[in-house]
């Protein structure tokens, strides 16, 4: 696949705003997975019941324009951009926007609890455990 424009990617934590039920995250899904198609977008949501983890990567525009939506969407809160920066290839080519889910919050709030690279590293070292649904 040849892209127009350079990678960019952005890996984020944030967690479900209060009294939204879990339900919700499919319904995210289901509306981002069709914007993100048309926007050249790919990644992966993992989410814990309570936290939402994401690496997203495509145009680098069209990533920080998503992460400015997802940043004013009431439905994440307490949003932390942890690792943002150009990518040389993509890494979920196989997929358009993986949603999976952690068993336990135990391996989500230590992604959540470190910052930068150290943060993305940890959570594509995590990658192969999740059950993704691509």
């Amino acid at each position: 696949m040849t892209e127009a424009q350079p990678l960019h990617e952005i890996f984020y934590c944030s967690l479900l705003g209060q009294e939204l039920p879990a339900t919700t995250v499919g319904a995210i899904v289901t509306r981002a997975r069709v914007r993100n198609a048309v926007q050249g977008i790919t990644g992966l949501l993992v989410f814990d019941g309570m936290r939402f983890c994401q690496h997203l990567e495509g145009p680098r525009e069209a990533v920080q324009t998503l992460m400015r939506r997802i940043e004013s969407d009431p439905r994440h809160v307490e949003v932390r951009v942890l690792y943002e920066g150009p990518l040389a290839e993509r890494r979920y080519s196989g997929f358009g926007m993986g949603l999976a889910e952690s068993e336990g919050t135990d391996l989500m709030a230590g992604v959540h609890a470190l910052d930068g690279e150290a943060a993305l590293r940890q959570f594509l070292a995590l990658r192969p455990s999740f059950d993704i649904n691509g």
